[in-house]
This record gives structure tokens, C-alpha cells and sequence, in this order.
């Protein structure tokens, strides 16, 4: 494997981004729902860096099983989200791929009737996107590789690796 996006480099991306929510949020509330669990990494690292009261839940939404790469029917579970009726929601997620989890919990979300929802991703494939789909905030966007680490995994393994690495050996490499 090699590494494609630093430790260091996450770290200061995350700062930048967090000092935008900060402005763009000011005081306001918020309540920050990660999908799990390729979020969780990055939601941690966000929520220290941020500066308005913040509640914090998780969903999970998958569409892989195991070593596929290929998106399958979307399951939605969020049991573990606070009520979020009236309070800005920035959902949180590792990578935005196809667009298609994204879009389904984005529209899931303005169902619970927020005052907004907003998502942020870690990365983006942009080469790789079926439906159109922006996330307000972006951490990196990258090329078509199979990425591990910081979160993303290959088959439930890499996840505590504190950077971004390419996995050649997943990728056909």
C-alpha cells in the first residue's frame, strides 16, 4: 500500500474545515449525525475542532457487504440520532462515491424536519459519481483508487490507520 493523503495533511484539512462551520454556523446549535462507520474517524477528529454547542448521533446507511465494490439495496438504521426537529443537521461521511447513500439519507434526514441539513464529506470521487450530488463541505477530493485508512476499510480491516493509503492489492494492482 502506499500512502496517498498524510496524517499531518488530514489534521490540517479538518481544521480548515471546522473554522468554516464555525463561521458558517456562528452559535447556532447543531447536530452532527455521522453514518457509521467509515464517519467516525473523521466526525471525532471534527467535533474537538468545533466551536457551537453540538449534539451528536450516528446512522448506519450501507449498500457494500464484504470485499464488493459495487453499491447493493441501501439500508437505512438510525435508532441512535437525537431529535433533530428545528435544529441544523450536518450530516457527516467518509467518502462520497456513487451519490446514492448520500442522496437517500440526505432526503431520509429533511423527513425529521430540521432547519437544515447540510453533509460533509471526507472525500470525494468525483469520477466516480451516478447522481448528482454536493456536499457543502469536502475534505479531499481524489482519483478512482481503493482507499483505506482513516476510517475506510477493506473488508472490516485498515480503519486505524491514521492516514489515507491506497490498496493496490483491492484495487487489481
Amino acid at each position: 500500500m502506499r500512502v496517498l493523503i498524510s496524517a499531518e495533511q488530514i489534521k490540517q484539512r479538518i481544521h480548515e474545515l471546522a473554522r468554516e462551520m464555525n463561521r458558517d454556523y456562528a452559535d447556532q446549535p447543531i447536530t452532527l449525525v455521522g453514518i457509521l462507520s467509515g464517519s467516525l474517524m473523521f466526525m471525532a477528529d471534527l467535533v474537538r475542532e468545533l466551536a457551537m454547542p453540538t449534539r451528536i448521533g450516528f446512522l448506519r446507511a450501507s449498500s457494500y457487504r464484504g470485499e464488493t465494490t459495487t453499491p447493493g439495496q441501501l439500508q437505512i438504521l438510525a435508532d441512535q440520532i437525537p431529535e433533530v426537529r428545528d435544529r441544523h443537521v450536518l450530516l457527516i461521511d467518509d467518502i462520497l462515491d456513487s451519490g446514492h447513500t448520500l442522496t437517500q439519507v440526505s432526503k431520509y434526514m429533511k423527513q425529521l424536519q430540521p432547519k437544515s441539513v447540510k453533509v460533509a464529506v471526507l472525500l470525494r470521487k468525483r469520477s466516480r459519481q451516478q447522481v448528482p450530488f454536493e456536499p457543502d463541505y469536502c475534505g479531499f477530493e481524489i482519483p478512482d483508487l481503493f482507499v483505506i485508512g482513516y476510517g475506510l476499510d477493506f473488508n472490516d480491516d485498515y480503519r486505524q490507520l491514521p492516514y489515507l493509503a491506497v490498496l493496490e492489492e483491492a484495487a487489481g494492482g
